[in-house]
């Protein structure tokens, strides 16, 4: 052994000693680009390209895998097996034991930074190039500093302060960039300066990639930037105010797209949760997936693939359980209003339950329930036997993500499977939604009404797929619309109630309302009363807790703030 170790020795003092010093330094990587390379139009459309693969392009804590949130706020489980199975979503359940080294949150930081780099990255090359050798210049530029933006946007709902960098940053220099380099009201005016120019330089439609935002994707982001920022928190996350401009002009944007976008709901509900909606006329923005595109399995949608029931024709892995309180919810009452106060007094719990009651039509689209069909499929029937922890988690599944093992854009690679089926970011129905909102915080709860309304009504009439093959409907459904002085009174009070369900029901599992709540100010109090019943049905819940003056945020990753060698500050409360 001790020869052989001398016979190499000896090669390589050769090898170094025969060869060029500067030489040997001076071999460029193989498969490495350097930063000139990137200064060409055709590279720099392959940065912008890179920029957008990023966002949904990583398992489970992608930035539009945003089912994780549903976790504490009275809409989903965590699911899976037991607790400690994803012991850190658990954790995200209970908040009571959510720590600052919590992976899933540190993924969830670390992915929409990453995203965020991508597109400074791309920026900084872009600046190089003039309209002249470089048609699309402003154009891209714009696509760029929407995905800064929108990363951004879930950054700041998700931490409250985090450090801002564009592309005049370098790279050596992100150490130094404090998290509280801004204040939050700073935080948003930067977020919505990026929406602004996005808007002002963005096509009104996008005809051949759609997948990329437009005008009116930017506009309804600026709108949504300004409904978060009209909330006005102190230091300990409680909203002390609410700022009348800023909903003014949420106001004004909604009223933009209504107008022009060309944008409108579906006939049926169900249209937005099938591979049929993708890139449809109620998207204002879809994370675009794909199938066969000569990659191994397609870039389907990975941040979803652990939320399909355990049944072989499925596989894998039970995450993701709507709740009953959550199921209680589209109970509606003799008018076909929902019970806004009493909705978790009765649980519904069997399949005749939904024949008694009277049952919101949206209740079919977003939860999969035993003894229902899967996805408007007669010959696939939901079992217990599809749960992975009944006694845990449920046997309840959310449906809006999944689709039909029969579509052509469903692809197994077992144990896992997804689909190319885009995930909507925003949909026309929030834009009504916002509106709405605006208008009731303005004291203008009567221009309001119409639109709520309108949502409903659309609820009421998708029921077209919610047959058996005998014609009779799954449910007794009823959906009615709110009159005035005959089935409620319309008072700022009842509509802003009214409005902040109507949030919960028409958006529900698409992962929301935590950060609904939390701008609303009424998280503690919510939260707090859904766990007070809930954890005596799920005996997970046992120890959940929502702390004021906590919670409202997630925890400043320990692994950042060490990085920053102290520069980033915690939030409050951790």
């Amino acid at each position: 052994m001790k020869n052989i170790y001398n016979i190499i020795s000896i090669i390589l003092f050769l090898l170094l000693t025969c060869c060029n010093e500067k030489d040997w330094l001076n071999i460029s990587p193989y498969g490495a680009i350097t930063a000139t390379e990137f200064n060409t139009v055709d590279n720099v459309e392959k940065l912008c390209i890179a920029a957008y693969a990023a966002v949904g392009n990583d398992a489970n804590n992608s930035p539009v895998s945003r089912w994780i949130f549903n976790f504490s706020v009275g809409d989903a489980h965590k699911g899976g097996n037991t607790p400690t199975d994803m012991i850190d979503w658990h954790n995200m359940e209970v908040l009571s034991s959510l720590v600052p080294n919590n992976t899933a949150v540190f993924m969830e930081w670390r992915y929409r930074m990453t995203n965020i780099f991508r597109a400074n990255y791309a920026l900084s090359k872009l600046i190089n190039f003039t309209a002249a050798d470089y048609p699309l210049v402003v154009q891209r530029t714009a696509e760029m500093r929407f995905l800064r933006a929108f990363n951004y946007f879930e950054m700041k709902c998700m931490f409250k302060f985090v450090p801002w960098l564009d592309e005049t940053v370098p790279q050596e220099q992100y150490i130094n960039i404090s998290n509280t380099q801004f204040s939050s009201d700073q935080l948003w005016d930067k977020i919505a300066a990026d929406f602004r120019f996005c808007a002002n330089n963005l096509p009104a439609q996008q005809t051949t990639d759609k997948g990329r935002p437009d005008k009116y994707s930017a506009l309804a982001y600026l709108a949504k930037t300004y409904l978060f920022q009209a909330y006005t928190q102190d230091n300990n996350n409680q909203v002390t105010g609410i700022n009348a401009s800023k909903l003014t002009a949420v106001n004004t944007l909604c009223d933009s797209i209504i107008s022009f976008s060309g944008h409108s709901m579906y006939a049926d509900y169900a249209s937005n949760f099938l591979i049929t909606g993708n890139n449809g006329i109620e998207s204002l923005w879809d994370v675009d997936f794909s199938i066969n595109d000569g990659t191994g399995v397609g870039r389907l949608d990975f941040g979803n693939t652990v939320n399909w029931p355990m049944d072989p024709i499925f596989g894998c892995c039970g995450f993701h359980c709507p709740t009953q309180n959550f199921v209680n919810a589209f109970k509606t009452d003799a008018n076909g209003l929902p019970c806004l106060d009493t909705f978790d007094l009765t649980p519904l719990k069997t399949v005749n339950d939904f024949k008694i009651n009277n049952i919101d039509p949206r209740f079919s689209h977003t939860i999969i329930f035993p003894g229902f069909p899967f996805k408007y499929i007669n010959t696939i029937v939901a079992t217990n036997a599809w749960a992975r922890a009944i006694e845990s988690y449920g046997a309840n599944f959310s449906a809006k993500e999944l689709e039909s093992p029969y579509c052509s854009c469903f692809k197994k690679f077992p144990p896992f499977m997804g689909t190319s089926k885009n995930w909507h970011l925003i949909r026309f129905a929030e834009i009504l939604l916002w509106k709405a909102e605006a208008l009731i915080e303005l004291g203008r709860q009567n221009e309001a009404l119409p639109l709520i309304n309108q949502i409903r009504q659309r609820a009421a009439n998708s029921t077209g797929k919610l047959k058996r093959d005998d014609g009779t409907p799954y449910c007794t459904y009823k959906c009615g619309v709110y009159v005035d002085g005959v089935n409620c009174t319309w008072t700022q009070a009842f509509a802003r109630k009214a409005l902040r369900f109507e949030y919960r029901l028409e958006t529900g599992l698409e992962g929301h309302r935590f950060f609904d709540l939390v701008r609303w100010g009424i998280a503690a109090d919510y939260i707090n009363n859904y766990y007070s019943t809930e954890k005596l049905r799920r005996s997970v819940l046992k120890d959940a807790t929502f702390t004021k003056s906590r919670n409202e945020y997630y925890p400043i990753p320990l692994s950042e703030i060490s990085y920053s060698n102290g520069l980033y500050v915690q939030n409050v409360g951790y």
